[in-house]
């Protein structure tokens, strides 16, 4: 029996009391069970009770007695128990327990997905670096955990854009511009300006692709520059994230918005809802009505509009495309945006507790000492992939909450122990995958047989108790944009593994030794646990190895 089975069941017995009129209660289209907190508490427990007392008009204790009765003549169900002011905690048979190793296994890469966030249409925002040189150690910490976002969502229903914000427009872009000119002349780059290899073999494309841009007047030259250099910066970003695994179903450009007088619309219509004035010159939006620390300026008085300007734009742009839900994941140094994209949100006509959520980010540190750019340390994406993989640095930054500080050690997450967690699950992997090729060579097939009644042993039930978990912890990480939660569960489901590996066996000890239904049960067993490994390592965007 699945938990999703279980729920029906419950959904089926308050029918049933209703409509023998012991019940009057509006049964719930939907409901969810979960596992007990307390060893010893059943495999399942339900709140449901709790949930209906009050409309149904009778104390919890007493409509949990009666729905634990009716359920009693559930098959597959042992024991009911009523536990506190209306705890329903259930007990299943082990054929009942031990049957959704088959059911995992028929699932196959559908197992874990569910509706709980269907109808939601969002747009998740992330990363969006300037395109004026290679990703750093800051974005890849957003790369990892967004890109983990958008597949753990989508895995629960929603519908989701994943969203890349090219701030290809500013004055960033001119310095970028005058930088790869300073490299081509072999001259110092502008204050404020970029430096690196990346600039210097911008360069070079530049004089090979333009090979007169040197003697053009100096706007006409940063303009060659700017159009070389941009395309292919961008294209790298765009390599390296492909070598990440990462991928975006949009590249919004900041230029676009401007160029097609965006701006401006949005600053019409956010007048037009009352919120925009002129004051001293310049035009301002009053975003302390909606919680702001200060009021902000939308074009300045020289008639330049500023980036909070195309925030508001890019915004609407947003809602107009039809996105119900706007998530924004930005670096530590960005705290104060939340305030002034909720306040946008609200001077749009939005709902800023439901329509935006901001998500900041912590600081990634190599050995404890901060990186950053300008601190002439930086490390970028593509010397994190060489150095540590794609997946030892995918499972590490995803592990932790967003908004906890990580220290990375590149050479503890090469190492092939158990110690290192990405290692432990993905061997885990790789051992179902031997057992699997192990008891083929001895016989042991699926289809020969199957009796879930012989799944006895604690090891077992601990192990088909976690992997009924798994759509539970799916659907949370989820609704709370916590990826973490799916690589803790990998983790203790993979330690329940190896102590059911070293306990069960799912081959014949010898050749005198004849393969039986335990043989093929357990290889279900084993097989519906590769399952689950392999689908929530996906959703981290990590590998399953077959062989390690």
């Amino acid at each position: 029996m699945t938990p999703e089975d279980l729920a029906a069941a419950i959904r089926a017995a308050l029918a049933e009391l209703v409509a023998a009129g012991e019940l009057a209660v509006q049964v719930p289209e939907s409901l969810r069970v979960e596992r007990p907190r307390q060893a010893g508490h059943g495999d399942w427990s339900s709140t449901i009770a709790m949930q209906l007392a009050k409309p149904a008009g009778m104390p919890p204790r007493e409509l949990a007695t009666k729905l634990a009765d009716a359920l009693g003549r559930v098959g597959g169900i042992a024991a009911i128990d009523v536990a506190g002011p209306g705890f329903l905690n259930i007990t299943l048979e082990v054929a009942s327990a031990g049957d959704l190793a088959r059911a995992i296994v028929g699932a196959g890469s559908a197992y874990g997905r569910g509706d709980s966030a269907r109808g939601r249409t969002v747009n998740l925002e992330y990363i969006s670096a300037n395109p004026t040189g290679p990703l750093h150690i800051g974005h890849t910490r957003w790369a990892a955990l967004g890109d983990a976002m958008v597949r753990q969502l989508r895995a629960a229903g929603a519908q989701v854009a994943a969203e890349y914000y090219i701030n290809d427009a500013g004055l960033q872009m001119e310095k970028f511009g005058r930088s790869i000119l300073a490299a081509a002349r072999g001259s110092e780059p502008p204050e404020g300006g970029y430096s690196g290899d990346h600039i210097d073999a911008l360069a070079e494309l530049l004089r090979t692709a333009r090979p007169g841009v040197l003697d053009l007047p100096e706007d006409e030259a940063v303009a060659q520059a700017i159009a070389v250099g941009y395309p292919a910066q961008l294209a790298a970003i765009q390599h390296t994230l492909d070598a990440f695994h990462v991928t975006f179903d949009v590249w919004f450009s900041e230029k676009e918005l401007h160029d097609a007088g965006a701006v401006e619309e949005a600053i019409a219509r956010l007048r037009a809802q009352g919120h925009v004035e002129d004051r001293d010159g310049a035009i301002w939006l009053r975003t302390t009505d909606f919680g702001d620390d200060k009021d902000r300026v939308l074009i300045r008085a020289n008639g330049v509009p500023t980036y909070f300007a195309a925030d508001a734009a890019y915004y609407l742009s947003k809602k107009d495309r039809g996105f119900d839900e706007k998530i924004y994941l930005l670096g530590a140094d960005h705290h104060g945006y939340i305030g002034r994209l909720k306040a946008i949100a609200a001077c749009a006509g939005d709902d800023p507790e439901h329509n935006i959520e901001v998500k900041i980010g912590q600081l990634v540190s190599i050995g404890g000492e901060r990186m950053g750019k300008r601190r002439g340390n930086a490390l970028y994406l593509d010397d994190l992939l060489e150095w540590i993989g794609t997946d030892a640095l995918r499972y590490s930054l995803a592990r932790y909450p967003a908004d906890s500080p990580l220290s990375l050690d590149g050479e503890e997450l090469r190492r092939q122990t158990n110690d290192n967690p990405v290692f432990y699950v993905q061997y885990a992997h790789a051992r179902t995958a031997n057992v699997a090729r192990l008891a083929a060579e001895d016989g042991v097939a699926r289809g020969d047989g199957f009796d879930p009644g012989l799944l006895a042993d604690p090891t077992e039930a601990a192990l088909l108790a976690i992997l009924a978990d798994y759509p539970r912890v799916v659907a949370q990480a989820a609704e709370l944009l916590e990826p973490h939660r799916v690589a803790r569960y990998l983790e203790d489901l993979a330690g329940r593994y190896h102590k059911w590996y070293d306990t069960c066996r799912v081959r014949p000890m010898n050749a005198d030794e004849p393969v039986t239904d335990l043989h093929r049960t357990r290889l279900w067993l084993n097989d519906a646990t590769r399952t689950v490994l392999a689908n929530g390592l996906d959703l981290l965007g990590v590998s399953a190895p077959e062989r390690m």
